[in-house]
């Protein structure tokens, strides 16, 4: 039975009745409950009682009385508590019991043990549940937390990419910007690879090209290109982002330079608040890319808050069943 619970009404009873009919003498229920390191103050009144006058006191108001009292103790009644219910449920030397009392008192330490079984039982089951309730209160907590967390570094995220549209930035500066703003929105919503870097030869400090970011999108890698650009984004902008995009695969695949398992590999996304409208040149390469503005991924999160991979998915799969076109949207 659980230490921080005090004795059930059955239990209670049960105790009455037991205890009594394991000894045989009033003054071996006083020994019974010492031994069990029952308090003296407890004990006290019954056995003033039995020294003024033993026949108005039975085993059984001895019993009474002293388990009431035990009963009412808070935490400092806990251990005496529990060492009589254990010196009850293994009580094994009947012989100490009258002839007459032997087979009721097995009996009664039989219900005894099936009670506190059953208490016992009841308890753990109780605290399973309250344990388990608590696990997905934690986890319901912290996801609420990781959401808010994330709702505030979205958040701060658009009011960085607002600020861009000031007039206080060279194109330099603001495109510059641009990319850090992006990378911290790709990484936020889980699909950033890598952050901008440059390619330089082995042997030498010249940059060879310069790749804004990398994201990972329905299972492919994503060459990302940023542009902060005066003009609405056309052909000779876009072309090189699908040149890098388009070498890569052809490395990868060199012997399949027009399969389609060569434009699965590996995917583009062109990126710039430049971008009115989609472009519609077709034909710039026979793989995949995507035209999007930056303003879309902000509008759509904040209606929606299932971050960018459902908005950046449509036009993948606009570029992926219109082969050769750039996607845009």
């Amino acid at each position: 039975m659980a230490d921080h619970f005090h004795y059930p009404h059955d239990v209670f009873d049960l105790l009455i009745e037991t205890i009594p009919r394991l000894v045989k003498y009033k003054k071996d229920v006083f020994l019974f409950f010492e031994g069990a390191g029952v308090d003296e103050a407890d004990l006290r009144d019954a056995r003033a009682t039995l020294a003024k006058a033993p026949q108005s006191i039975s085993k059984f108001d001895i019993a009474r009385d002293v388990l009431t009292r035990l009963n009412r103790r808070q935490d400092s009644g806990l251990a005496a508590r529990r060492e009589v219910i254990k010196r009850v449920t293994q009580f094994e030397s009947f012989e100490t019991c009258w002839d007459n009392e032997r087979l009721k008192a097995k009996g009664l330490v039989a219900s005894v043990r099936e009670a506190v079984n059953a208490k016992d039982t009841f308890t753990r089951m109780k605290n399973e549940r309250d344990s388990e309730r608590e696990q997905v209160q934690a986890r319901h907590r912290d996801e609420q937390l990781q959401a808010t967390r994330k709702r505030n570094e979205i958040d701060d995220i658009k009011t960085r990419l607002f600020g861009l549209f000031s007039q206080g930035y060279n194109p330099q500066e603001r495109g510059k910007l641009l990319e850090n703003v992006l990378n911290d929105l790709f990484r936020a919503y889980g699909i950033q690879v890598r952050e901008n870097f440059v390619r330089k030869p082995l042997d030498g400090a010249t940059v060879l090209e310069q790749i804004d970011g990398v994201i990972e999108l329905a299972g492919k890698i994503h060459l990302v290109e940023m542009k902060w650009l005066k003009d609405p984004v056309g052909v000779a902008d876009f072309g090189p982002h699908l040149v890098r995009v388009m070498g890569r695969a052809d490395a990868l695949h060199p012997s399949t330079p027009n399969s389609p398992t060569r434009a699965s590999v590996l995917g583009g996304l062109y990126s710039s608040p430049s971008t009115d409208s989609p472009i519609t040149q077709a034909g710039l390469a026979s793989g995949e890319s995507m035209c999007e503005g930056s303003g879309h991924y902000f509008s759509l999160s904040d209606r929606c808050r299932w971050g960018l991979k459902k908005p950046l998915k449509r036009p993948l799969r606009a570029a992926t069943l219109q082969p050769g076109a750039v996607a845009g949207t």
